[in-house]
């Protein structure tokens, strides 16, 4: 496979501020950063097409999601089963909205590079490495740690590298700082605990992930089952059919105990996945690579977790056909399940809308903020906690969004009909906004919804004009506003 292509971001210097020399401020970083996006986070080329095929602006999007061709080209070829790759190749990191049924929405990664490029003492510090998520993470994990070992050597011979080590107070050498969104912190795990350079761990300072699935994702079972024993989308069913051939997508399964049998919970298995809709052979593979996995922790990490958005934790599976929920199950020190009455007792942990809260940290320790998965790279709270983790700082301040306000909207909506969002976590409408516009066109306004109180939430009916992506935001004045994507199509492709 062709190595993946190393694009850096245009930036800047780190803006002068008192107390350190020309060019730099006391918080600027002699460190190499690296930044691993999420899953559907990187731009695939196809080079025997000569094609952007992931990576589209919102009207490729759409187009892509509701024509029989759209998504063929990201498709594993028996050829890329097998390990001989180079037909798609990484580009670079996403710079434009993207979207999923089930997995939401994928916002662009330019504000967590432009975040980094202000902490470092020069852009030619920061690499943000896209790669074909559709591959197993192991096989990603492998070009990251050969990426990263030649970004580390390559910055400690830029001249900028020995000016930021000057005005540091301990003048070390400048080390890795991986910051990895979703899939991405799984790679930087494996990349540093079971790739090739076993002296990569030992060069990294420290990991900020934001919202990884170290031990899965229900949505990744719901995206394989879409389909079965009832009607599908046609778009769901685009998404099961390329999700079937993806080694990626089967490493995002739930590895915790998360099928509901009876008195019992325990982990899926191989046959629990081929049966669900499946890859068997893929999900023995991820089995593998995940108990490679088990008990590795990472250098220096700090998990920032969604929190407070209503969340798929677990699962029943009857008859090839899976039933989410929105509760986990927990077990005493001693291993047992915890039970009332012989009925296992069950919780809400929420989390970010994909990723369930417990599954996104290695240890208790994380950082919590009341964002969804795909805003976790852009929100402001998130990424002021970006800049402190470069800069060192060991004062990490009080929690935040210790507590918080959810969103709930559909994956998939009509031009011209009425569909309802709902908020959870709020009392009163009083202060709050909720906008709907649409996603790249720059001139439209925003459209207001109205939210009134609809039992223990608030909700609002919204309908949008004509096909295309939108973003709904939910801003309080006092937080990060809440956002969330929604694809709108034919009234025939959201009936199936």
């Amino acid at each position: 496979m062709n190595e993946p292509s190393q694009s850096y971001p245009s930036g800047r210097l780190a803006v002068e501020r008192a107390g350190g020399p020309p060019g730099l401020s006391p918080n600027t970083t002699q460190d190499a950063v690296v930044v691993v996006p999420g899953i559907m986070g990187s731009e695939l080329y196809d080079t025997e097409k000569g094609a952007v095929i992931w990576g589209l602006s919102p009207g490729l999007l759409l187009k892509a999601w509701t024509t029989p061709a759209g998504l063929g080209a990201l498709h594993l070829t028996p050829d890329e089963r097998e390990g001989r790759l180079g037909r798609v190749r990484p580009s670079r990191l996403l710079r434009t909205a993207g979207w999923a049924p089930v997995l939401k929405g994928q916002e662009p990664y330019t504000e967590l590079v432009r975040t980094v490029t202000r902490s470092v003492a020069a852009p030619e510090a920061v690499l943000e490495f896209p790669y074909d998520w559709r591959l197993p993470v192991a096989t990603n994990a492998r070009f990251l740690a050969q990426a990263a070992r030649e970004h580390l050597e390559r910055w400690r011979r830029h001249p900028a590298h020995t000016a930021a080590r000057r005005h540091r107070v301990d003048e070390r050498e400048g080390r890795l700082v991986f910051v990895a969104h979703s899939m991405g912190g799984l790679l930087t795990l494996a990349a540093l605990s079971t790739g090739p350079d076993g002296d990569l761990a030992g060069d990294t300072r420290g990991v900020l992930t934001l919202g990884t699935p170290f031990q899965g994702a229900v949505a990744a079972a719901v995206i394989l089952n879409t389909g079965r024993g009832a009607p599908v989308p046609l778009p769901r069913g685009r998404l099961r059919s390329l999700a079937a051939t993806m080694p990626g997508l089967h490493d995002l399964l739930p590895t915790y105990p998360c099928l509901a049998e009876g008195p019992d919970v325990r982990p899926l298995s191989p046959v629990d996945v081929a049966d669900l809709g499946g890859d068997k052979d893929l999900a023995l593979q991820s089995e593998a690579f995940h108990d490679g996995l088990r008990g590795r922790t990472l250098p220096g990490h700090r998990a920032v977790v969604g929190i407070s958005q209503p969340t798929l934790q677990s699962l029943t599976l009857r008859q090839g056909v899976v039933t989410p929920y929105e509760h986990c199950y927990r077990y005493h020190r001693d291993g047992t399940l915890l039970q009332d009455g012989g009925i296992p007792r069950r919780f809400d942990v929420a989390g970010d809308g994909t990723v369930h809260k417990e599954s996104a940290s290695l240890t208790r320790g994380a950082v919590p903020f009341a964002l969804q998965h795909g805003t976790l790279a852009k929100g402001e709270a998130a990424m002021e906690a970006v800049t402190s983790f470069l800069a060192e700082d060991e004062h990490l301040g009080p929690t935040q969004a210790a507590a918080g306000m959810g969103l709930t909207v559909p994956d998939f909506v009509t031009p011209g009909a009425d569909w309802t969002l709902r908020v959870h976590g709020a009392d009163s409408p009083a202060g709050l906004e909720c906008t709907v516009e649409e996603v790249g066109t720059g001139s439209a306004v925003p459209v207001r919804a109205a939210l009134y109180a609809d039992e223990d939430e608030l909700a609002a009916r919204v309908s949008v004009p004509a096909c295309g992506l939108y973003r709904v935001t939910l801003d309080s004045g006092d937080r990060t506003p809440l956002t969330q994507l929604v694809l709108a199509g034919p009234d025939d492709l959201a009936a199936g």
